[in-house]
């Protein structure tokens, strides 16, 4: 069967048994991608849900978080160009007075409590139209029009919108990158560095202390991630610590 038969299959078999609204449409490949996104809402025993949810993301978040340890093996072993640091560094957004060591404080892993946590609040456990259709599973914003998806509730002279992402994998490496650049989150990148230094887990609940500028709730919003990662045990995803 060709491609564009094979889309067209999919396309009928999506129709018949998962309908969209029209407002959720917009990209043939990134909607398709969305039909096997799991139906996070049709399952109704909690548990299961949320092991499901795990199920879902955990592989992407451990593929991302290997690239970085990949990326953070080859600056400290001399592996790449200047111009590719050059790069690295406008990328991260470190100033000329940044050194290889500022490089490696931004350029360091997420741990999976957090991710997953976070991914849970943001996105009701994988509910909201935002995860199912965009691959947003973690409230990210954009501010030019047309970036992403209007949300319904929101406020007159809002200008903001809710990104929207091809995959599941972008949507996790936008989010790892905004945490690992955003000014926002200095103080999470300062912990981590900390732990580092000491030889110490980097852990979610550690990291999340880092947050508070996340939301608009504060330290509220802190908290809250912590009690995620508590109540679901979700610490037992983080052993990452070398290079």
């Amino acid at each position: 069967m060709n491609v564009l038969k094979y889309r067209f299959l999919i396309i009928f078999l999506a129709f018949a048994h998962n309908p969209v609204l029209a407002d959720d449409y917009w990209d043939l490949d990134s909607w398709i991608g969305s039909i096997f996104t799991p139906d996070f809402e049709k399952i109704t025993n909690i548990e299961d849900r949320k092991q499901a949810f795990f199920d879902y993301l955990l592989p992407e978040i451990e593929k991302q978080n290997s690239k970085i340890i990949r990326l953070r093996n080859d600056i400290k072993n001399n592996r790449l160009s200047a111009r590719n640091l050059d790069e690295l560094f406008r990328y991260y957004r470190l100033d000329k007075k940044a050194t290889v060591e500022d490089l490696l404080t931004s350029i360091d892993v997420i741990p999976a409590s957090l991710v997953l946590s976070q991914a849970a609040y943001e996105s009701g456990w994988g509910r909201s139209r935002f995860a199912k259709y965009y691959h947003n599973f973690f409230g990210l914003w954009c501010f030019k029009k047309g970036c992403g998806v209007v949300p319904n509730q929101r406020r007159a002279g809002d200008k903001h919108e809710i990104k929207k992402f091809s995959s599941l994998e972008k949507g996790i490496e936008y989010y790892m990158h905004s945490i690992n650049r955003n000014m926002a989150y200095a103080t999470l990148r300062k912990i981590r560095k900390n732990k580092r230094d000491n030889q110490e887990v980097i852990s979610g609940i550690g990291l999340a202390e880092g947050l508070v500028n996340y939301a608009e709730i504060g330290y509220d919003y802190v908290e809250t991630v912590q009690q995620i990662i508590t109540d679901n045990s979700l610490s037992r995803y983080d052993y990452y610590l070398e290079p």
